[in-house]
């Protein structure tokens, strides 16, 4: 599996298999071999190409891209799926994003809007947490 995420993450981000080598410091042998199937990387140069890729670890090791047409995502990115709206408006929110978010019946989502991006669903917990960040940096600065 981490074979096929190494060189879709490489071709995603343009590279040659001898620009990552030069970054890890290994030959572009070592690459192939990896991208192959032929050995893994340890850990440490898992790390490293994690941190080159902006994936987790976890990702970059364990994910299936036929999980997603759009590949590993990024670091603190989700793709949980699909939603269809019912009559009445409602939607149901993945099982995977309710834990990643902790999110738990009966509590609160704020809806927002942009003409040109879409709508967003932030937890009222959170946006609270933001208003009141916002509201002690003014007090702060004296505004």
């Amino acid at each position: 599996m981490i074979n096929m995420n190494l060189k879709s993450l490489r071709t995603r981000y343009q590279l040659t298999q001898e620009e990552v080598a030069e970054h890890l410091n290994v030959s572009r042998q070592v690459i192939a071999k990896w991208e192959k199937g032929e050995s893994a990387p340890d850990i440490q140069h898992c790390m490293e190409l994690a941190k080159l890729y902006n994936v987790t670890l976890d990702n970059l090791v364990n994910y299936e891209d036929a999980q997603s047409e759009f590949g590993i995502p990024p670091k603190g990115k989700h793709f949980f799926g699909v939603a269809t709206i019912g009559e009445r408006g409602q939607i149901v929110i993945p099982k995977k994003a309710r834990e990643v978010f902790k999110l738990e019946a009966g509590e609160k989502l704020i809806i927002v809007g942009d003409d040109e991006r879409g709508l967003a669903l932030v937890p009222e917990r959170m946006m609270s947490s933001f208003f009141n960040l916002v509201k002690t940096t003014l007090d702060q600065e004296g505004v």
